[in-house]
């Protein structure tokens, strides 16, 4: 995990614009007892990347809590692997088709 500012340096961007991205649910965040939110750094690899806000808009979510949730539960639709790891195993496919399935 990671914090908004070390996000917005990784991606050469602003806190404000990370924030903003969790907010329309581009952006994992996570939310924190004290002021904030923690993102998980994985989901800004470019096999993840790409497909974070499509797969929050087909199950219809944006609450970090709850992607974080899909995103590193096994699935059976996807052979026993997490939604990240398939992403990463470059099946966004048949991610985005089980998140459309769990969405509906």
């Amino acid at each position: 995990m990671m914090s908004t500012d070390e996000a917005a340096a990784l991606l050469g961007t602003s806190r404000v614009t990370i924030n903003a991205w969790i907010g329309k649910g581009r952006c994992i965040g996570l939310t924190q007892t004290k002021r904030g939110f923690k993102v998980p750094r994985w989901q800004f690899e470019p096999a993840v990347w790409a497909h974070v806000a499509l797969i929050g808009q087909a199950l219809g979510l944006s609450e970090g809590w709850a992607l974080l949730n899909f995103f590193e539960t096994p699935h059976g639709g996807l052979e026993g692997l997490t939604p990240r790891q398939a992403l990463e195993q470059g099946q966004a496919e048949r991610v985005l088709a089980v998140a459309r399935t769990e969405g509906a």
